[in-house]
């Protein structure tokens, strides 16, 4: 049964620190403002769209209404790890591996993925596709015709025919794949390979794997500037991100940032890179790290919420997305103050982020 509330935060001005309380309910949007000037923040969450939260820890996925402030709690037959909503906004792909509930009665849990209806989502059933041994990331093409799906037990990725809903092909990576990314000419596709420290760069023509470029310690995530020019891996057992010329396939710098970074997603004018630093269980980390692109320095230090996760980023550049897989909850971060708007109470531990206008 699926479950919906609405949210009441609080957010923190830019001017001098002053506070106001921004509540977002099914009704509309109520205000209460100290401050005259808070009203062009608020308004940019009311008009900003959706967002996706896979809820690994609770087997759900959240969608944030952010114009009425609804967030509607969708039980799935995965423990999902991952999210994407395609281009056109008309299909939200969920990856993970089966639920132990969904499991009884069939041995081992099969690693799925789930094709929904986004427009319908809550009250459509999804079309179920297997793939392979523990999935963790998911990716559709600009076009919005097939999907990448790392499976990282299989040391490959699954190319899945979404119109017909099933795989049409397999690429072999580099040890443990992660997170992947299609690069914005949708020809080549990004890897991180956990275990072997390397990035796969998979040809989407071709469907295999052209290069492998050694990174650094456990890469889990890349994400490219909007130009393709260079990715930025996150680099999690060095704390460090580093980042790859395109054109040459070789690293050419390395970026300290907070403990344990996990995603990373460039803002579309390509000024910055935002890194989401979860830390450890038993240490969790709560920041994002702001990398100027031209510099390759971190520029700021945005406090979240524990075990800060998932990045996602509006098609503008106004408003970026961060899951904190141990609080529970989603932060909306204003890229113009880079400061915490709001904080919304989502599903149990959520992990992969996904934005729609």
């Amino acid at each position: 049964m699926r479950s919906t509330s609405s949210f009441s935060v609080k957010a923190t001005s830019c001017l001098r620190g002053s506070r106001f309380a921004l509540l977002l309910g099914s009704a509309g949007l109520a205000l209460s403002l100290a401050v005259s000037a808070s009203e062009a923040a608020t308004k940019q969450i009311a008009q900003a769209g959706v967002v996706f939260t896979a809820d690994e820890l609770g087997n759900t996925v959240s969608r944030v209404d952010l114009s009425s402030g609804a967030v509607t709690t969708v039980p799935v037959a995965v423990s999902p790890h991952n999210v994407q909503i395609t281009a056109d906004g008309r299909t939200l792909l969920v990856v993970g591996t089966e639920s132990e509930e969904a499991a009884h009665g069939h041995g081992d849990a099969q690693g799925t993925l789930l094709v929904f209806d986004a427009v319908r989502f809550g009250s459509a059933s999804p079309v179920e596709v297997a793939v392979g041994e523990h999935p963790a990331h998911v990716v559709a093409d600009p076009a919005g015709k097939y999907a990448l799906v790392t499976n990282s037990e299989d040391n490959n990725v699954s190319v899945i025919d979404l119109a017909a809903g099933k795989p049409q092909a397999v690429i072999p990576t580099g040890s443990f794949p992660h997170g992947l990314r299609i690069s914005p000419d949708g020809k080549e596709a990004y890897v991180a390979n956990v275990q072997d420290g390397t990035v796969s760069v998979l040809d989407l023509e071709e469907s295999n794997e052209a290069v492998r470029i050694p990174v650094g310690k456990a890469p889990v995530q890349v994400g490219f500037s909007p130009d393709g020019a260079e990715v930025y891996v996150s680099l999690r057992d060095e704390n460090k991100v580093a980042v790859i010329d395109t054109k040459s396939r070789k690293v050419v710098d390395r970026i300290g940032v907070r403990t344990g970074p996990i995603q990373v997603h460039a803002t579309p004018d390509k000024r910055l890179v935002l890194v989401a630093n979860q830390g450890t269980e038993a240490m969790p980390g709560d920041t994002v790290s702001v990398i100027d692109t031209k510099t390759r320095a971190v520029v700021k230090t945005i406090r979240t919420g524990s075990g800060a996760h998932g990045v996602a980023v509006d098609d503008q550049g106004r408003l970026a997305f961060v899951s904190n897989i141990y609080g529970d909850s989603l932060s909306i971060i204003d890229l113009s103050t880079l400061e915490v708007l709001a904080t919304v109470p989502v599903g149990d531990g959520p992990n992969g982020v996904t934005y729609l206008k």
